[in-house]
């Protein structure tokens, strides 16, 4: 398609009426030497922007003709704006100047998008039969475009349940075939999610020296009551932390401590690392020590490393020792307590 051409002396005006069915009648009316012979094959003058079906969209008017095979007509196109897809229906109209009835050409259903931006009528009417009709009188033509916006309906679609889903499985305990052996109480589950949530347990439920009707884990080092409360098979199932809006904040911290244990046990990296954001966030000159130990035995390294700069901020290395957790960084760590202190020396010469 050709740039727009706008020459000195013409002007275009629009009125457009819409109701609540993505059907808008927009009115263009082209004023002016535009009119005449001589603005050229392939130029156009475009009407202001109309809103229609949620698209932004003009009217081309071509005066001397869209393209040489058909430069004997005036054509009209509309375009579309959007790159959005539209499907719709458009029926333009030359308005008689006196009468104000109109002659109409329909299109068929056609689909905008993309690579499908503009569709129109080259051969609209012939030049001569403009003035001789009527259509063209005093300078003013006026075009009327009535296009319907054809909505396809929407169906939404909820998000996805199969967290859920697992979770009723686990609540209402059908088809469970392994347990959890702690202590004195069991704890079921399925084989197949605890294999595909946990490398740890797919290798004691399927590996290759491990009985294949094997029905059961023992958890070792735990009590159940601890099994119980930290609710690991809700992660396991649901792939989130359970709820502890009813623990404060040592009880929660405390709690993101066994988790943590529990998921380094088990290699469930995405809940190890939730756990060490937990604790983290709750970093004091108090735990600091206690945490950096934990972080230390079970290979955390982006928490490990936030201690440590907790830690070197601020000059903190006194208070954290005569913190509790002291005593078991050192035999922990020797040899990194001895660089915090080395570094903690640095800084105050500073």
């Amino acid at each position: 398609m050709s740039a727009a051409t706008n020459r000195p002396g013409a002007r275009t005006a629009s009125v457009c009426s819409a109701d609540e069915t993505s059907r808008v009648t927009h009115s263009f009316k082209v004023v002016g030497s535009v009119l005449h012979r001589g603005f050229g094959v392939g130029n156009f003058v475009r009407s202001a922007p109309f809103a229609a079906g949620g698209h932004q969209w003009y009217i081309l008017y071509y005066p001397d003709g869209y393209a040489q095979d058909n430069m004997d007509y005036v054509a009209v196109y509309l375009e579309i704006i959007s790159e959005n897809e539209a499907s719709v229906h458009c029926n333009f109209k030359l308005v008689h100047q006196d009468t104000g009835r109109s002659l109409s050409v329909s299109s068929p259903q056609m689909v905008f998008n993309e690579k499908f931006t503009y569709w129109g009528l080259p051969e609209f009417m012939k030049k001569s039969d403009l003035v001789a009709r009527g259509y063209l009188k005093d300078d003013c033509l006026e075009i009327e475009c009535d296009l319907t916006v054809i909505k396809v309906g929407e169906i939404d679609v909820p998000p996805p349940d199969l967290l859920r889903n697992l979770g009723d499985l686990l609540e209402s305990q059908v088809g469970v075939d392994v347990t959890f052996n702690v202590k004195e109480e069991a704890f079921h589950a399925h084989r197949i999610v605890l294999a595909a949530r946990s490398p740890v347990l797919m290798a004691q439920l399927y590996g290759p020296l491990d009985d294949k009707r094997k029905r059961s884990v023992v958890v070792e080092d735990m009590a159940p009551r601890v099994f119980k409360t930290l609710r690991m098979l809700h992660f396991v199932y649901k792939d989130c932390l359970p709820a502890m809006d009813d623990l404060d904040g040592s009880e929660y911290e405390e709690m993101g401590k066994h988790l943590l244990v529990a998921a380094d046990r088990y290699g469930m990296e995405r809940m190890k690392l939730m756990c060490e954001s937990i604790l983290c966030n709750r970093l004091s000159v108090e735990t600091v020590a206690a945490t950096l130990v934990l972080a230390d035995q079970h290979h955390c390294g982006k928490l490990k490393d936030a201690c440590i700069r907790f830690i070197e901020s601020s000059n903190r290395m006194d208070n954290v020792a005569a913190s509790q957790g002291y005593e078991n960084l050192k035999r922990a760590c020797p040899v990194l307590t001895a660089e915090l202190w080395e570094k903690s020396a640095k800084s105050r010469k500073l």
